[in-house]
């Protein structure tokens, strides 16, 4: 599974709390399920929740939350795309811990697809890679 890396890249270098603050983002996978079918390849998809925990955050919670739909825009513009998908995608919790700063946990509904192709008594396994974004999707300033 390559999503939560990608997205815990992604957020390191948009969110200027993060940079700052590796070690208070924790990532979890949740409720993780493959799905496969009797089609005569062996590939599947992963389904799980991804979360997002970030601890005593001060920032302005837009600033965070803004990556992620622009990363979520790219790697899973299938949900986005889906107003059935869309209402499940992203929910969140915060729990408030003074005047200044919360705990934040964001629960992201992800798949992955990985492709299986045989040639004969060879088989490869190769996770399927959503396009880059363009750079500029990253860069969230405070306005």
């Amino acid at each position: 599974m390559n999503k939560p890396k990608h997205l815990r890249q992604a957020l390191s270098k948009a969110v200027p709390y993060l940079q700052a603050n590796p070690d208070k983002l924790h990532v979890f996978i949740d409720n993780g399920s493959l799905v496969t079918t009797a089609a005569p390849s062996m590939s599947w998809e992963y389904r799980y929740v991804l979360n997002l925990v970030i601890e005593d955050f001060s920032g302005d919670q837009n600033l965070l939350m803004a990556p992620i739909i622009a990363w979520l825009q790219v790697n899973q513009s299938d949900a986005i795309n889906n107003p059935e998908l869309r209402e499940k995608l992203f929910s969140f919790e915060v729990d408030i811990l003074n005047n200044e700063a919360c705990d934040i946990s964001i629960n992201l509904h992800l798949t992955e697809r990985v492709i299986v192709n045989s040639d004969g008594s060879i088989s490869s396994v190769m996770a399927v890679d959503e396009p880059e974004p363009p750079e500029e999707m990253w860069t969230v300033k405070h306005g």
